[in-house]
């Protein structure tokens, strides 16, 4: 099922599929403030500059992947927003750590790794489902967007108390729901 883009997210999207440079600028202009929002908890407030340009670049070069009917233009854009500023966070500490590309040991995951990583996902997806929207809602905030409770808690009118209290539970309905997935 096709969603309907907003008026903005129509004209980027149509521009970016025609490599129109308008199209960045139409990207930068109506979405860069949603993609600072993502980024700067996750890679913090000096690196959320330089996430948006990454975030807006791998958008552009991306734009033919995008599928409206598999979700929305702004949760295709978070999601990369997302990705690269968890990249540059993880270069900031390799960096910090004094480690050189060359030294990190192979960490690719084996066949079998993989598939048990497949596995967890999808139950936890289906885990995710089964929560009301306020629950989904501060799930994400919280563990995918990694938001602080602080921010959470203003953005939503809650104390930090109710947003960890909300939050333990959503947890613990999950544990309950996953148990053999996540259970080692």
């Amino acid at each position: 099922m096709a969603r309907k883009l907003s008026e903005n997210e129509r004209k980027t999207v149509e521009l970016m599929r025609r490599h129109d440079e308008g199209g960045m600028d139409a990207l930068l202009l109506y979405f860069a403030p949603l993609i600072r929002y993502v980024a700067e908890p996750i890679a913090g407030e000096a690196e959320a500059e330089d996430c948006v340009q990454e975030a807006a670049l791998r958008a552009w070069e991306r734009i033919d992947s995008f599928d409206e009917t598999k979700g929305s233009f702004k949760a295709w854009l978070t999601a990369i927003a997302r990705n690269a500023a968890l990249d540059r966070a993880r270069k900031r500490k390799r960096a910090e750590a004094g480690e050189l590309e060359e030294s990190i040991p192979d960490t690719a995951p084996t066949a079998e790794e993989l598939v048990i990583k497949k596995e967890r996902r999808q139950a936890l997806l289906s885990a995710l489902e089964g929560l009301h929207a306020w629950e989904k809602e501060l799930f994400y905030r919280k563990y995918y967007y990694m938001q602080p409770t602080a921010q959470i808690a203003a953005e939503l009118g809650m104390t930090e108390r109710a947003v960890e209290g909300r939050l333990y539970r959503v947890k613990k309905k999950l544990a309950d729901r996953l148990g053999r997935y996540f259970s080692d």
